[in-house]
């Protein structure tokens, strides 16, 4: 990717306008909530929450580059979640940038795949690359534990220059708008101290497994 194309594509990322909230259709792709009732120690008790489809995350190592492989990309529940509650949305006071986020490359288990085929799909989708199957080491499952169903699997993979095949930056016709960088070992090591920590946990904890169990890799 270019200097000129990048730079495109961090300003069409932040190119963020007419945001509002609307109640979720029914036919909703992604969510579906639901009322659990169960009775537990003799009590009826209930659980709201929305049933979602699992996921893959995919800790990256460039061994050419020396780098982390990582993606940025737009999301609404961050943008949300960083204006003070109750405010109007006003993109003069809180830019678009407040809800852009560093994480591990990823994507839904929507496919009849394995969990490591759709982790190689994601990659070279999102990132670029295209890595053998057997290059992919899982890592673990994460599950939530309060309002999504949705499960995490992690994998790690190794890549070098030779298997970046093209630009990546997610499928458009799917609605995705990624910019794709690369970080080193100490600009990640600053970035999870840093105040302008902006991620989810499940990058946290990926991160935090690479550098307790791969210093054989990244210090060789």
């Amino acid at each position: 990717m270019t200097d000129a194309n990048k730079k495109n594509i961090v300003e069409r990322i932040n190119d963020v306008t007419k945001f509002s909230l609307g109640p979720l259709p029914a036919n909703s792709g992604w969510l579906k909530p639901v009322r659990v009732n169960y009775v537990q120690d003799g009590k009826s008790k209930n659980w709201d929450l929305a049933l979602c489809d699992d996921g893959v995350m995919i800790v990256t190592f460039n061994r050419s580059s020396r780098k982390l492989v990582l993606v940025k990309q737009f999301r609404p529940a961050v943008y949300l979640n960083r204006m003070p509650k109750g405010a109007e949305v006003d993109f003069e006071k809180y830019p678009a940038k407040l809800g852009v986020t560093i994480e591990l490359c990823g994507g839904t288990v929507d496919k009849n795949k394995t969990l490591a085929e759709i982790a190689q799909d994601e990659l070279k989708e999102e990132c670029g690359y295209e890595a053998p199957l057997s290059a992919f080491e899982y890592i673990t499952t994460t599950r939530s534990i309060g309002a999504i169903t949705g499960a995490q699997t992690i994998f790690y993979v190794e890549v070098n220059n030779d298997m970046h095949t093209q630009a990546g930056g997610g499928l458009e016709e799917e609605g995705e708008l990624i910019e794709v960088i690369n970080m080193s070992i100490s600009e990640v090591k600053e970035y999870i101290k840093s105040e302008d920590f902006n991620s989810p946990l499940n990058f946290l904890f990926g991160i935090e497994w690479f550098l307790h169990n791969k210093k054989n890799v990244y210090e060789c």
